[in-house]
């Protein structure tokens, strides 16, 4: 089953063509990866889908529901998270009120202004039990902008599952981490997207190659191959055009 479809999706900033008519079918609990060179477009294709930028042309559809062009909470809500590049969370809360946040409108509360939140059992229950899944149960006081960098990156994709997502997006989810927290990070990645479908941006070709079912290879805003990892470490084009001999000596 397909969960997401684009469709010749363009984007131009001006007159420079950033994305130029990308087309591709993610299935239901896929993992996929799009990889591809420094200035490939590949933020830029994660901010169209995720709402943050408009297209200038194609279609995107989200469990059979054009997306293209909503607002970022609007498709979020439809079941879709994503991170960034920068981590993206309320530094100046703590880490339960981080996640507490990003349950309530997945939980029912949506825009009441009339509950208490410190009384509302089931929510901060099911708050604890996403701390526990990302293993920072035991940091849930700490204002989340004093954690190490690494539990920043699990914080944020704590509030990602939390919000009840289906389909998760992250954007270089190990970039700056060491060799022994980017372990940490994929085994994380892999518990909590078991079941879901993942979508990454990621430069490490080890990590790559290793979670991806399937590999999108964007180059100048094109999608020049799409495969299986043993397919697109083979496909000359993709060793041309950007893995060159990453692929070849693996």
């Amino acid at each position: 089953m397909t969960v997401l479809s684009l469709r010749n999706v363009t984007k131009n900033f001006g007159e420079t063509e950033i994305i130029r008519g990308v087309s591709l079918d993610i299935e239901k609990g896929e993992k996929h990866a799009i990889i591809g060179p420094n200035g490939a477009g590949k933020s830029t294709l994660f901010h169209l889908i995720s709402g943050l930028y408009g297209v200038t042309g194609g279609s995107i559809k989200f469990k059979e529901q054009e997306i293209q062009n909503k607002q970022p909470y609007e498709i979020n809500r439809l079941g879709l998270a994503r991170s960034f590049q920068v981590t993206n969370i309320f530094a100046r809360l703590n880490v339960f009120e981080n996640v507490r946040c990003a349950l309530l409108w997945s939980s029912g509360y949506k825009y009441s202004f009339w509950h208490l939140l410190g009384r509302q059992k089931e929510l901060n229950e099911k708050a604890l039990e996403v701390l526990e899944q990302i293993g920072l149960k035991d940091k849930m006081h700490f204002p989340a902008g004093e954690l190490a960098y690494a539990h920043q990156r699990a914080l944020e994709l704590g509030i990602a599952i939390a919000s009840g997502a289906e389909v998760i997006m992250l954007d270089e989810p190990v970039a700056g981490m060491s060799h022994s927290e980017a372990e940490n990070a994929v085994e994380l990645i892999r518990k909590i997207t078991a079941g879901k479908t993942l979508i990454m941006v990621e430069h490490d070709m080890n990590i790559v190659f290793d979670v991806a079912d399937r590999i999108s290879v964007l180059v100048y805003g094109e999608v020049i191959a799409c495969d299986k990892p043993e397919n697109i470490r083979a496909n000359p084009k993709v060793q041309e055009a950007y893995l060159g001999e990453v692929v070849g000596s693996a």
